[in-house]
């Protein structure tokens, strides 16, 4: 490569990396300034939280653009760890701070590995729960009045609201709320809904003189060094509450690097992303700012804007800072119930419709397990929510091998024949054939591992993936099969798969995965499926 395509080359990287670092920010603008109000924090909090996590997350991350801040599990846990703390931003401040420790701690370990084991249904149930929790706290303001402490009592008051509820504030919600939620996506796909909602209803409400709750103060000038209350009592009192931040903070920044590499084809380093947001959690939580983590959402729109380095993630917090220098004095006109209403959106976005939409075929098991979540999530502990469920999934699971125990007498039989035809093929059509067998027991805790082994296909043009065994598949495991062939896919590689089990082949046709490769694609034997793929070869 001359000189002059690798400067073509970077300049080319770096013109997506700034348009990925715009749009994030235009993305992170208003929700970092709700999440702030939100917590208790404030919305200077917020948006100065959010410059400094993703600007310090970024410089010692990983490679691949990720967009760090508040998000909404983080914000509904430092909004009770507030409440536990009574509304003392230095306690919140020094738990955030142990927090922070404890990440890059546990980036020295084995730990960010794990969550990869983590079944489908609890993350699904902890969205949802994250979810509605997000929507039910929103309603006061929306109405006009303070935000609540709990889910609990804000539906238990939600009929005194609704009677002395603020119509002025509901006027220019309902507004908000008809904007995100019914913009164009030819509109939103440039100017984010919430930004046009954000701009417009403030302009509205200054120009019609309504009289409702707003922002009112947001400094500009860089946050002031917040000294810790620590002190060996302080540490045990804060350690409950660090323990939890820390567990959110990490568990959806791993979270949100996995669905980076499956949208980049890359591989990031789990513990260097660990230990880089626990240094920018240290620093926002010595600022007294809003600490968060890799934000799914935001990473993914800088990605889709064609950003793809890290400098992405510096780039964002220098636009913040733009605006926030340049439109301070606006931000401060912000109505709290335009911020509810952004809020509920995001509230709604973070539901998990992919699984509500196939919840009727999902096996007993995982409703279980999905419901029990959902309930602790909304009505009592995020974090206990998770470790009940993934609990309940193990001894479900457990109990399903061992219903499944039994003596069978069956013939032993020689397959070297299927496997020397397998080599043949290989070394025939010089691996543009290949066979995959998945055998074994398919579900949430081998389903990530299985992805990984089909990242190297290259060269590959035909992939017959045989699924010997009779075990049905849970959630986990289909999404997973459905990640799969979404990417062997995007390199131009023809499924093929082969399936023996009648009950097996039904789970795949009612989530979509036959459809998705094609009936002619679909067999009942190998060599069937063989002879397929030698025809497919001599057509190209």
């Amino acid at each position: 490569m001359d000189l002059n395509e690798k400067i073509k080359n970077s300049l080319t990287v770096f013109s997506g990396d700034l348009l990925g670092g715009i749009n994030s920010a235009i993305i992170t603008l208003p929700q970092a300034l709700a999440f702030g109000v939100a917590t208790g924090f404030g919305a200077g909090a917020g948006i100065w939280g959010a410059i400094i996590l993703c600007f310090i997350a970024g410089m010692f991350g990983p490679k691949i653009p990720l967009i760090s801040g508040a998000t909404g599990p983080v914000a509904i846990v430092l909004a009770s760890v507030m409440v536990g703390l009574k509304g003392d931003i230095q306690a919140a401040a020094t738990a955030m701070l142990i927090a922070a420790c404890l990440q890059i701690a546990a980036s020295f370990t084995n730990i960010p590995s794990i969550v990869k084991y983590i079944p489908y249904p609890v993350i699904s149930g902890f969205m949802n729960g994250v979810g509605i929790i997000i929507i039910i706290l929103q309603l006061n303001p929306l109405l006009g009045h303070k935000t609540l402490s709990s889910t609990i009592t804000t539906v238990m008051s939600l009929h005194h609201t609704i009677l002395t509820l603020n119509s002025r504030a509901l006027f220019i919600g309902v507004i908000t709320l008809i904007i995100v939620f019914f913009m164009p996506k030819q509109v939103n796909k440039f100017i984010p809904s919430q930004v046009i909602a954000l701009v417009f209803c403030t302009w509205l409400s200054v120009k019609t003189g309504l009289q409702v709750e707003r922002i009112n103060n947001v400094s500009a000038s860089f946050p002031t060094f917040l000294l810790p209350d620590l002190n060996i009592n302080n540490f045990v009192k804060y350690l409950p509450f660090a323990f939890t931040l820390a567990i959110v903070f990490s568990a959806e920044s791993m979270m949100t690097g996995l669905v980076s590499d499956s949208l980049t084809k890359t591989r990031h380093n789990p513990k260097q992303l660990l230990a880089a947001q626990g240094i920018g959690n240290i620093f926002c939580a010595l600022t007294g700012t809003l600490g968060g983590s890799a934000a799914t959402m935001r990473s993914v729109a800088a990605l889709n804007a064609g950003a793809a380095t890290k400098i992405c993630a510096i780039i964002n917090p220098l636009i913040l800072l733009l605006l926030l220098f340049k439109f301070s004095g606006f931000v401060a006109q912000i109505p709290l119930a335009v911020l509810a209403g952004i809020l509920i959106k995001i509230g709604y976005d973070i539901i998990d419709t992919k699984l509500l939409k196939v919840l009727k075929y999902a096996p007993k098991d995982d409703l279980y397990v999905l419901l029990l979540v959902f309930l602790l999530t909304v009505f009592y502990n995020l974090i206990f929510a998770v470790g009940a469920g993934i609990t309940l999934a193990a001894l479900l699971y457990a109990k399903r091998l061992a219903d499944k125990a039994q003596l069978i007498h069956k013939p032993i039989y020689d397959d070297a024949d299927i496997m020397q035809m397998e080599k043949i093929l290989e070394h025939d059509y010089k691996h543009k054939i290949r066979v995959v067998h998945i055998s074994g027991q398919f579900f949430f805790g081998s389903a990530t591992q299985l992805i990984s082994k089909f990242e190297d296909m290259l060269g590959t043009r035909c992939l017959i993936i045989n699924y010997e065994s009779d075990d049905l598949l849970d959630i986990s495991a289909i999404f997973a099969l459905e990640d799969i062939i979404l990417r062997l896919q995007s390199q131009d590689i023809q499924i093929i798969l082969v399936i023996k089990n009648e009950q097996v082949l039904e789970q795949l046709k009612n989530h979509n995965i036959v459809a998705q490769i094609g009936e002619k694609c679909l067999f009942y034997s190998e060599n069937q499926a063989v002879d397929y793929a030698k025809e497919i070869m001599k057509q190209l």
